[in-house]
């Protein structure tokens, strides 16, 4: 039986950068620091990485969690910050918002790169989202639901 989504996990060449963008602009918190050296076989074999050695950080808010690796070896690719979201592969995370103009404009002065303003969507004007980017170009989905029939889910308030 599957109970529910649990984490999501991204990896960064800096873990503390991006970790403090998510805390600082999306209020989670830091719930567990770690980090595991070479000659894991365990983990090796879970990751599918011979050798491999990282440090992690695991963020939360509510019951969302946010795993972030930096791994150390093997040394990962430079990431793509401009990455189309129809390559194959998780396309964004999101976040449901109250006031969708209000956080656009909060995280557009933080340095948030957007891909447009917060737009309507679908038909009878359901729900407003946009997309912008984290730190490493990662995609961040802004959405506010403004209907309770909404089959996403309920409004939020601030």
């Amino acid at each position: 039986m599957i109970a529910g989504l649990h984490h999501v996990a991204i990896a960064t060449r800096d873990l503390a950068r991006l970790s403090r963008f998510y805390c600082e602009q999306f209020g989670l918190q830091v719930l567990y620091q770690g980090a595991w050296q070479t000659g894991n076989t365990g983990i090796d074999a879970m990751v599918g990485l011979p050798d491999s050695s990282a440090d992690l950080v695991v963020l939360g808010a509510g019951a969302f969690r946010l795993e972030i690796f930096q791994y150390h070896t093997p040394a990962g690719r430079q990431p793509d910050a401009d990455r189309p979201v129809c390559d194959s592969g998780i396309t964004h995370l999101c976040m449901q918002v109250a006031d969708i103009n209000g956080e656009y404009a909060r995280l557009t002065r933080a340095g948030m790169r957007f891909h447009c303003p917060p737009q309507p969507l679908a038909a009878g004007q359901r729900h407003r989202a946009t997309y912008g980017r984290d730190p490493d170009g990662n995609v961040i989905e802004l959405i506010e639901i403004l209907t309770a029939d909404h089959p996403f889910g309920a409004p939020v308030t601030a």
